[in-house]
């Protein structure tokens, strides 16, 4: 594993080191801090906001606080980062919860199929209220994390080869890639369902062994390609989406001046406006260029009901009861839409 490597060499968390001082005034007078932040992929919509973060550390620090994101797992796999931090090979790291659901339990809410926060404004109110929850923060305290930002992903779509699934009869067989509770809707429809990385998406579709693959739409599905091996791409299904965060090593934040503890949390409502508008901005892009080249799947309004009667509320009360022994599964649940309907208001 990566990261046992990387422990020994890596700047250890909340390690600090004076300079002399800047030719220039710092908004934010502070010690020298030099974080790293481990990801996967490369730079796009989905990374907007972090870089956003990491380049006003800097500009109001006047370069003494850095932010470091290193991109295509350079430091740790995809589904290591939690290992990562608890071990304090670096000091911010993102995952996704349907790559290892067993890590964070009750984090999996934010997979359930068809839940109200399609509205990426309102996405920001229901995720930034979970990652205060006493489950949400146990989740994360077991890795020595902290939870701090959202990637506040867009609805989930597909993109699939083949024969395009016209009716939802047509996902019988279908081989899909689809975590957690999206994972169990479709499952619903008679497809099978398997969960890999999204860097491994593309070779299982040219490979063949998936048949279709859900990611937040549209930029997800851009930025690995899969348009170009793809058919086809459903426009309206919806099934939900999931939860990316970055998390933060504890024991590095609470060794941060109170000052950079600050100005941390300060960035975040800016950072949140900065990746919105990547998401609506990469749109404009795609989906003419999806609708160019491949066939567009849309489905009534009778079949998304159907869908929703048959896989939304019954894939949600088969997860309370399967984790309410272990945390409050169904007030995670009734927290997504109490803060969904107020965000509305």
């Amino acid at each position: 594993m990566k990261i046992r490597t990387l422990v020994r060499a890596s700047v250890l968390a909340g390690a600090m080191a004076f300079g002399l001082g800047s030719a220039h005034a710092a908004e934010v007078e502070g010690p020298e801090v030099s974080w790293n932040l481990s990801t996967w992929g490369k730079p796009r919509a989905f990374t907007v906001g972090l870089e956003y973060i990491a380049e006003q550390l800097a500009a109001k620090t006047d370069g003494k606080f850095t932010l470091k994101i290193h991109y295509g797992e350079a430091l740790s796999k995809a589904r290591e980062n939690l290992d990562g931090i608890r071990l304090g090979a670096f000091q911010a790291a993102q995952f996704c919860n349907f790559y290892h659901p067993g890590k964070n339990p009750a984090w999996m809410v934010l997979t359930m199929p068809f839940l109200p926060i399609g509205d990426l404004a309102v996405s920001v109110k229901v995720r930034e209220a979970l990652m205060a929850h006493p489950a949400f923060v146990a989740d994360m305290a077991n890795w020595n994390a902290m939870p701090y930002f959202s990637a506040v992903l867009p609805q989930y779509e597909f993109l699939g080869r083949g024969e395009p699934p016209a009716s939802l009869a047509d996902w019988q067989g279908k081989r899909v890639r689809a975590g957690g509770g999206i994972g169990l809707a479709m499952e619903k429809l008679g497809a099978t369902r398997t969960t890999v990385p999204a860097t491994e998406v593309y070779t299982g579709i040219e490979r063949g062994t998936m048949d279709a693959a859900s990611m937040p739409f549209t930029y997800a599905h851009a930025a690995y390609q899969l348009h170009e091996i793809s058919d086809w791409f459903t426009a309206n299904l919806s099934p939900g989406t999931s939860e990316c965060a970055t998390v933060l090593n504890k024991t590095a934040f609470e060794e941060l001046p109170e000052q950079y503890q600050k100005l941390l949390m300060d960035l975040k409502p800016s950072a949140y406006e900065a990746q919105i508008a990547a998401y609506v901005d990469i749109d404009k892009k795609n989906l003419p260029m999806f609708k160019s080249n491949l066939t567009e799947v849309t489905y009534t309004e009778e079949q998304l009901d159907e869908f929703r009667k048959a896989a939304g509320k019954p894939v949600w009360d088969e997860w309370v009861a399967e984790n309410s022994g272990d945390f409050d599964a169904q007030g995670l649940l009734d927290l997504i839409f109490s803060e969904a309907k107020k965000a509305r208001q």
